[in-house]
């Protein structure tokens, strides 16, 4: 092995390993399943900013277009939902109390909704259309995605590409050549970034249901909400769209239908 390829290598292997190292705490507590420590160099109050912005801007847009919160029951119905899953939600993180949380549904074909840093949520229309969604479905939907700004995955996520961009720069440094280098990247992606993302799906799903659950929703609507997922998105591209980065399969259900029961046989809190 060259001293470039050597000093590529044990780049790679302190950018997979410094999360163990350093920078690392966990953003929730009083979860049954998701208190994993967490790799956090980018500030809180600097993603919340941009998310706070990046909404706005999403808001204005659809206010200019006519399209923000323009049917008033399936608005008030999204909100009465978001808002009971908002009251529990200090129960997992005590500081998002203090969150300026916002609710909107936007008319859009696309199947989707989300929930960025600081609790700002959008659900679009077609995600209950398209997908007739139970109200407690729509809970698992709603959860799943406070739940990723719960435990701050957009901040993890620019955490750990700050960590891997700074480690590709010090190999550079070494005089590592640019084949080498991509070589370095996609092994870094498949060391690193890929199994975050997996493990944000999972985490989600998980405290997602926790969450739902507390707030008086059915959580065996997980399943049903996946399965629905899945017997549509072969022949919908927004709900394609929407498998592509919140993937289905055989074993999320089982998972969920498992935590479904362990949460049933436990008090509501």
């Amino acid at each position: 092995m060259s001293l470039k390829t050597s000093a590529l290598a044990v780049v790679v292997s302190l950018a997979l390993a410094t999360p163990v190292l350093s920078g690392c705490e966990s953003t929730t507590s009083n979860s049954q399943t998701t208190n994993r420590s967490q790799l956090m160099l980018v500030s809180s109050e600097e993603i919340m900013a941009e998310s706070a912005q990046a909404y706005d801007q999403v808001i204005a847009q659809a206010k200019a277009q006519n399209a923000l919160n323009t049917n008033a029951a399936q608005t008030k119905r999204v909100k009465n939902i978001a808002n009971k899953l908002i009251a529990k939600a200090p129960l997992f993180r005590a500081d998002c109390a203090n969150w300026d949380w916002e609710v909107n549904v936007i008319n859009s074909d696309e199947v989707n909704a989300w929930c960025m840093a600081g609790g700002k949520i959008a659900v679009y229309s077609a995600l209950l259309t398209e997908l007739n969604l139970t109200d407690d479905e729509l809970a698992t939907v709603l959860g799943h995605e406070i739940a990723h700004a719960l435990r701050e995955h957009v901040r993890e996520q620019q955490s750990t590409e700050t960590l891997k961009q700074g480690a590709f720069q010090i190999a550079s440094l070494f005089g590592v050549d640019n084949t080498t280098l991509q070589l370095g990247q996609v092994a870094a992606n498949l060391g690193l970034t890929l199994p975050f993302s997996r493990s944000h799906e999972t985490e989600a799903d998980e405290l997602g249901l926790e969450l739902m659950y507390d707030a008086g929703y059915d959580p065996d609507a997980g399943v049903s909400l996946w399965t629905k997922m899945m017997q549509l998105g072969s022949g919908n591209e927004g709900l394609a769209a929407l498998l592509s980065t919140h993937p289905a399969d055989s074993s999320r259900i089982e998972n969920l239908k498992a935590l479904a029961q362990k949460l049933k046989e436990q008090p509501r809190r």
